[in-house]
């Protein structure tokens, strides 16, 4: 099925440990130019679903082009995410500056490459290390349902981990007054 929210725990993850370094946005951005190659193959009914974008050869040109053409739209993503904190009194959510080319390729690559291997563990039509090996020695690894769990308890582990710092780092508040001394 493409995008699933699982991939996001991962993210999620990702965003509590490496803070601002990390893209969460520009990573979900990935995730979902990932599925677009599946999607268009469930559309037109072909038996085989992931092909080349679910190779890490695919994957890394999927991530460059997140990073050139997704940048702009995580960008904006951000700023509304920004805005709709502010106006709900969650400011202390936010991360000042914008979005860095460090962070939006981390965000673009660690999730086009974390995807194929998310998802070597769970299709068996895919070839992650194509065109080298036709092999896929990931798959079944690690039971769906187990797969499905570790994921979202990365997510709920992550945002807790992330909400937290964040709230322990947030600015001091407004003390009431205009701000000059006298």
């Amino acid at each position: 099925m493409p995008f699933t929210p699982f991939h996001m725990g991962l993210g999620a993850a990702f965003k509590a440990l490496a803070g601002r370094r990390f893209s969460l946005i520009t990573f979900g951005v990935a995730q979902v130019a990932m599925d677009i190659e599946p999607l268009v193959r469930m559309i037109r009914g072909d038996r085989i679903l992931h092909g080349f974008t679910h190779t890490y050869i695919g994957a890394a040109v999927v991530g460059a082009g997140v990073l050139i053409l997704g940048k702009p739209l995580a960008a904006r993503l951000n700023e509304l995410w920004r805005r709709e904190l502010i106006r709900e009194g969650a400011a202390w959510l936010e991360e000042s500056g914008g979005l860095d080319s460090g962070p939006a390729a981390a965000g673009a690559f660690i999730g086009t490459l974390s995807h194929v291997a998310l998802d070597s563990l769970m299709h068996a039509d895919i070839r992650p290390f194509a065109p080298f090996s036709q092999s896929n020695d990931l798959l079944g690894l690690i039971p769906l349902g187990e797969l499905h769990a570790l994921c979202v308890v990365a997510g709920i582990v992550g945002l807790v981990v992330w909400g937290g710092l964040r709230y322990l780092h947030r600015p001091a508040p407004n003390k009431g007054g205009t701000g000059r001394e006298r």
